[in-house]
């Protein structure tokens, strides 16, 4: 995956213009041995005595606050991970101290501001969204063991102990792995610099002096595929961008555009090529994003574009999973580029079409329709004098079969946003169908009929009026499947058994039908006082399951049933059994 690398190196103000004399006069007068000036050079080299510096560590500290604040969100909707790389144990441990310290200062900070009244509701939602990584992001130092360390830490006025305490007793390598895990912040000086990978790792903090194999191997922990992850940033406070050049020219294709490390600003420019390519792609299919931008938030002006632009987008199908995905490129670039200064002339487009891609999920949802603002600040749900949102307004509780399809239809032949009124009533029957189904496989053929439809409209073979009669049909048709148990004088839950008994079945007589059903009210008490917690973990609990099936259908079945139509009988039920009753207490039906 692309790395992008941002030159953050503190700038020291350098108040002493006699610093190299008075530093030449300090080790004359020290007396040296030739091993302790070999040190000193060393030392001096790596440029130590700048990099440790107190005023130096603050400073890079509330930046790496501030800044993995502003990285935004992966695509699970979860902060990315991130690496603090020092030059060594002591100072990664004062780094965890300083970081953790500005940390709860900036907790403070956004508790304060959300008590102001004056605050609007996307400025609010957003410092809510801040509190809620800042209140469950954990932290942890990861550095090997050595002897003496907590004395010689502790000469330095610094406490181990805890930490080490921490790395013993818990996984963290695991924890950090794990992308539901809140452990987002580790710091390291040279445990996890190899050999270490956590593909969630969006950022390397890299505040050590680093060149050739071990720099390479270090930034690389941010280049790990994940997904919703665009890129890595490798943040550079130590200035080791020649040695980075170096290494690359040695170990990878070098510094050129092929390479993989490039400067945040091939970022920004990389989405300001996607944003120009998303305003080409809806201009093409009739929607102006600058025109929905320039109308003030909230006006009906900009609620009427925006109900334009989701009907425009909204299908056939294939359309709509291709502005879908643009727009999820957008976003993933966008999240990448912030926290620079570069991303916010890019909010206006980014959030515009956020807008359209949140409308078009909300009314494919099975879920009632959200009204709130998108976070982004310009986002609002369509009001239900402009888009007709009542369809499926309440998708999750509306029973179909009670639908007045006359009304129906008047409504769909004035609308001026057929392509999203259809989508909507196919979002409904999909959410029907998937419940329909989940409670009775053998209603598959319902399914089947409704991918036979979409596929004919989409393969330009029938047009939306004609798509839109068809789908009421099948839905008058799922409604009367629906109370189809009430006519054959059984439950839900009988039912199913019923159909898995007589779908496929030999032809049976009304009497013979009479009897199967009795079979189906037989096996369920039986098998219902069977299955106690957890049957499905035991062998001797299956096996009483299978017997039991095996006996009731071999008492109860017509002779008409052959024993190859007996045996698939016992492996269907005992497979809907298996998948739909956990246990006594807790099953599908419930």
């Amino acid at each position: 995956m692309p790395l992008f690398y941002e030159n953050r190196t503190p700038e020291l103000q350098l108040v002493n213009p006699d610093l190299n004399e008075d530093i030449y006069d300090l080790v004359e007068a020290a007396g040296l041995n030739e091993d302790q000036e070999r040190l000193l050079e060393q030392r001096l080299g790596q440029q130590y005595h700048l990099i440790t510096r107190d005023d130096r560590l603050e400073t890079v500290a509330k930046d790496i606050v501030r800044h993995f604040l502003g990285r935004g969100l992966l695509g699970d909707g979860r902060p990315g991970k991130a690496m603090v790389v020092s030059i060594d144990k002591a100072t990664a441990l004062k780094m965890y101290d300083k970081v953790s310290v500005h940390w709860k200062r900036e907790s403070k900070r956004v508790e304060k501001a959300l008590q102001s009244v004056h605050l609007g509701k996307n400025e609010r939602e957003e410092l809510r969204a801040r509190l809620e990584i800042l209140n469950t992001s954990e932290m942890a130092l990861i550095v090997s063991p050595e002897q003496n360390e907590i004395e010689k830490l502790a000469a330095l006025g610094l406490n181990i102990v805890p930490h080490r305490e921490k790395m013993n007793r818990e996984p963290l390598d695991e924890k950090f792995k794990d992308t539901k895990h809140p452990l987002r912040l580790v710091f390291v000086c040279a445990m996890w610099l190899t050999g270490f990978d956590a593909p969630s790792c969006s950022t390397v903090y890299l505040d050590k002096p680093m060149r050739n194999h071990t720099l390479m191997q270090t930034i690389a922990r941010a280049n790990r595929v994940y997904p919703g992850k665009q890129s890595g940033v490798i943040v550079d406070y130590a200035n080791v961008f020649l040695s980075l050049e170096k290494a690359l020219a040695i170990y990878g294709p070098g510094g050129g555009a092929g390479g993989p490390v490039k400067d945040k600003d091939a970022l920004a420019k990389l989405l300001e090529e996607a944003c120009s390519g998303a305003a080409e792609f809806c201009t093409l299919h009739g929607v102006s994003l600058a025109a929905i931008e320039a109308e003030k938030v909230g006006s009906m002006a900009k609620l009427e574009l925006i109900a334009d632009a989701v009907d425009a987008m909204i299908a056939p199908d294939d359309l709509r999973k291709e502005f879908q995905a643009i727009e999820r490129f957008v976003a993933t670039l966008y999240n990448a580029v912030k926290p620079h200064p570069l991303a916010a002339k890019f909010t206006p487009r980014v959030a515009c079409l956020a807008t359209i891609a949140g409308e078009i999920k909300q009314r494919l949802s099975p879920g009632p329709i959200d009204i709130s603002e998108v976070m982004t600040g310009i986002a609002h749900v369509l009001d239900q004098s402009i888009a007709g949102v009542s369809i499926i307004a309440e998708t999750r509780h509306i029973d179909l079969s009670k639908i007045d399809f006359e009304a129906l239809r008047r409504r769909f032949d004035k609308s001026e946003h057929k392509s999203t009124e259809l989508e909507m009533l196919k979002a409904a029957i999909r959410a029907r169908l998937d419940n329909m189904i989940r409670l009775n496989p053998t209603r598959i053929d319902f399914l089947m009929k409704f991918e036979e439809l979409i596929a004919a409209y989409n393969a330009g073979a029938a047009n939306i009026e004609g798509l839109f009669k068809q789908l009421v049909e099948l839905t008058q048709g799922m409604g009367e499947e629906d109370q189809r148990h009430v006519r054959e004088n059984l439950t839900e839950e009988e039912l199913v058994i019923f159909d898995i008994l007589t779908r496929p079945a030999p032809e049976l007589s009304s009497e013979e039908r009479a009897q199967v059903k009795l079979v189906a009210r037989e096996l369920l008490v039986r098998l219902k006082s069977l299955l106690d917690l957890d049957w499905r973990g035991r062998m001797s609990a299956r096996s009483r399951v299978q017997l039991a099936i095996e006996d009731t259908l071999d008492r109860g079945l017509p002779a008409r049933y052959s024993k190859t139509d007996y045996d698939n009988k016992v492996v269907t039920l005992f497979d809907h059994f298996y998948e739909k009753y956990p246990d006594r207490l807790l099953n599908a039906y419930q």
